[in-house]
């Protein structure tokens, strides 16, 4: 089933690994999995992400293998859980990244389902429903019977449980759970695992303090269907060296009653803007693909460059009204 993947692994000596510019647990554990998998087959690993890995993903060991410097020799480039042009944007603006891109193998491995990839290069796409990258990486293995030894299973384990909201989230199925099983089968360790991401996620005074700020700047609009909290550069560069802010905000508007949609929307000084989309009803795609971007049903980001934040505002008041709007029509 994967004969292309396995052509394209098999005649490689030295690969590259690439995570797209917004890594979360799903693209971390996926990079760290591969190679674990990879290597154990003989092949050079490296790894790399053109920002840092955020701290608080810093729980899953071997993340500090992951480099911000290209690695340009590699023979085959492997990019996981992205096939947006848009999160690769950092690549293609370096001529010599884009080259390689251009010039060398490149496979992509991706789950979101709910946007036609967009490259602007040649790529080997596997693109299959799955609620993790993960979760298809281990579907990957066990069909072309490469071993996951165990610290590559606590990575996939990690990824599908980040990407999941702990085998929470509504695009869990019973396949999930039983890779999962198969993954502690292989060595993950629930325990260890979330005691380790509970550690990391501890949080000093002064983000504590700076959440309550937060908090106290949230807007509602749509009559409380709509929660938006605007982040600007200056918190930022202030703050995420500790702690994202979008993750010290956004499940708490989860937990807001009324609330179906929360947007946390970051300006930097580029004039980008970023906005990472939750939602209740299976919308959060649909908005953010109007900004450009995509994602899950319920969890999902864009990212824009031509528009400011007040008219961003607008236009997503407009478009997550009609999205509840076709919700509730379906619905009726």
């Amino acid at each position: 089933m994967y004969d292309k993947l396995r052509e394209m692994v098999d005649s490689a000596e030295k690969i590259l690994v690439v995570q797209a510019e917004n890594p979360d647990g799903d693209s971390l554990g996926s990079a760290l999995a591969l190679e674990e998998v990879l290597g154990d087959l003989g092949k050079e690993v490296h790894l790399y992400c053109p920002v840092d890995i955020p701290k608080y993903l810093r729980y899953m060991e071997g993340w500090s293998r992951v480099s911000s410097d290209f690695y340009f020799k590699a023979d085959l480039v492997v990019i996981v859980d992205t096939a947006a042009d848009v999160l690769l944007s950092k690549l293609m603006d370096d001529a010599a990244i884009r080259n390689v891109l251009e010039t060398r193998s490149v496979l992509v491995i991706d789950h979101h389902m709910d946007a036609e990839p967009d490259l602007k290069f040649e790529a080997e796409i596997i693109l299959e429903e799955a609620v993790a990258t993960c979760e298809l990486l281990f579907r990957i293995f066990k069909d072309l019977k490469w071993a996951v030894n165990a610290e590559a299973a606590r990575c996939l384990f990690a990824g599908i449980m980040s990407d999941t909201l702990g085998l929470a989230s509504q695009n869990v199925t019973s396949e999930t759970y039983r890779v999962s099983a198969e993954l502690i089968d292989l060595g993950a360790n629930v325990v260890e695992l979330e005691e380790a991401r509970r550690a990391l996620m501890k949080k000093s005074r002064e983000i504590l303090a700076y959440k309550g700020k937060l908090i106290e700047r949230v807007e509602y609009f749509l009559d409380g269907k709509l929660a938006v909290v605007h982040i600007p550069w200056e918190e930022i560069r202030e703050y995420s060296d500790q702690y994202n802010p979008n993750v010290l905000i956004q499940e708490e508007l989860r937990l807001v009653e009324g609330v179906e949609v929360s947007v946390a929307i970051k300006t930097y000084p580029d004039g980008k803007l970023t906005g990472k989309v939750r939602s209740e009803a299976p919308v959060a795609g649909m908005i953010a693909g109007y900004f450009g971007g995509g994602g899950h049903e319920r969890a999902s980001g864009f990212r824009v460059y031509d528009m400011g934040y007040e008219e961003v505002l607008r236009d997503l008041v407009r478009v997550v009204g009609e999205a509840l709007e076709n919700r509730d029509s379906e619905n009726a």
